[in-house]
This record gives structure tokens, C-alpha cells and sequence, in this order.
């Protein structure tokens, strides 16, 4: 069996704005219901990737603006 990239692999690329966006369209789809299992599950799967990808854009965001705090009041 061939290794085949993740389903959710294009996660990584994606900004903060995408990715909320992704996520909020995951969480719509799901609320709806309807799916079968299988796409419930890949759709949490998903959600799952996207809610990591805001997690570390934000981290990201937190960590430059205490950079920029420290900084500003060594200067």
C-alpha cells in the first residue's frame, strides 16, 4: 500500500482568516447533520486539523506581540 499525504495536509498552509473560515463552514456542516459516519468523521477530522491551525496562529500572534511589550520597554 502506497503512503498516501493527509486528507488534511493543505491545513499547514492556510492563514488564520482561511482557516477560521474552514473551520466555521466544518462546524455548519456538522450541526446540520445528515452525513454519513464516514463523512462525519472526516469533517472532524478536519475541524480538528483547522481548530489546530488557529491554535498556532495565535500562539504566533501572542508570542510577537510580547516580543514587541519586551522591547518596547528595554527601549
Amino acid at each position: 500500500m502506497a503512503a498516501e499525504s493527509s486528507p488534511n495536509a493543505d491545513v499547514e498552509a492556510l492563514s488564520y482568516e482561511d482557516a477560521r473560515e474552514q473551520l466555521l463552514g466544518v462546524v455548519g456542516k456538522l450541526e446540520a447533520g445528515g452525513a454519513s459516519l464516514e463523512e462525519s468523521l472526516a469533517l472532524w477530522e478536519r475541524g480538528e486539523a483547522l481548530a489546530k491551525r488557529c491554535e498556532q496562529w495565535l500562539e504566533g500572534a501572542r508570542k510577537r506581540l510580547a516580543a514587541a511589550r519586551d522591547q518596547a520597554a528595554e527601549g
